[in-house]
């Protein structure tokens, strides 16, 4: 028998709530700007949101597509066990790794509605680093106090292992899987695809410091504790929100020329 791994999905705009179809449009759009900002790993990691007013359900990738070909309507509706619910006429699945992860955190933080995990260059290799996440820069003070740390497992598959990741994550938003990666989530998929960004960012930055050869300056603790709680997300504006539209209308210029579905779809 032939595999059904076409990726001419129909759209089911008119098949679902406003609000759900709000939650797929946001993600979607989130799983293409990883992919513009340079976080993908081929066809791996995952990007979940909570369905709103369908708490117990999550819209998560399907496990084959990149993140330049996801849309709106290819993505596959979960319950917080990895059960599916509903997906698109295909013979892709879905990744187990992707409900270990994101379900534990889903159902332990209610309040978070996306929660983001990636593999990139500069966040395995900070994750590698015995002295974690430095302070060496604005972006990266930002995380001051409000990060975790997750030792590795081996590869998340096993249930058991949920219970660490959300005592390692506590209150904060964003995580470094030890030898593994970066994690961040949110109250919006906008928050927590700005929080992905920012530390990336500082990750890369440390990683390009620390291979200069220099002594590292760090600010005093003083100066570290102030600039943290100024970029908290209630101390402004919540994150991600002013630069959200800008970055729609990035993706709808580049959609243009770019022979993928929109991400709209």
């Amino acid at each position: 028998m032939t595999a059904n791994y076409s990726t001419q999905f129909r759209c089911i705009r008119d098949e679902v709530s406003a609000a759900e179809w709000q939650a797929r449009l946001d993600l979607a759009a989130c799983y293409r700007l990883t992919d513009v900002y340079g976080m993908t790993d081929l066809i791996y990691n995952h990007i979940t949101a909570r369905i709103p007013g369908d708490e117990e359900h999550l819209l998560i990738n399907l496990y084959g597509l990149i993140y330049k070909e996801i849309t709106a309507s290819s993505l596959v509706k979960i319950d917080l066990e990895g059960n599916i619910i509903w997906k698109p006429d295909t013979d892709y699945g879905i990744n187990k790794s992707g409900y270990v992860i994101h379900g534990a955190i889903h159902r332990a933080r209610p309040e978070l509605k996306c929660v983001m995990h990636t593999h990139t260059r500069a966040g395995m290799a900070v994750s590698a680093q015995k002295c974690g996440l430095l302070p060496m820069s604005q972006t990266s003070m930002r995380f001051v106090g409000h990060i975790g740390y997750h030792d590795y497992e081996g590869p998340a598959i096993d249930l058991a292992e949920r219970e660490r990741l959300v005592r390692d994550l506590g209150p904060h938003d964003a995580m470094i899987l030890r030898n593994h990666g970066l994690l961040t989530c949110g109250a919006t998929v906008q928050q927590a695809f700005n929080t992905m960004y920012q530390l990336e960012l500082s990750c890369r930055a440390q990683v390009d410091a620390l291979a200069g050869g220099q002594e590292i300056l760090l600010p005093p603790q003083e100066v570290l504790g102030h600039t943290a709680n100024l970029y908290q997300p209630g101390t402004r504006r919540p994150y991600g929100v002013l630069e959200w539209h800008a970055m729609l209308r990035q993706l709808d210029a580049e959609q243009k020329n770019s022979g993928y579905p929109p991400y709209w779809h």
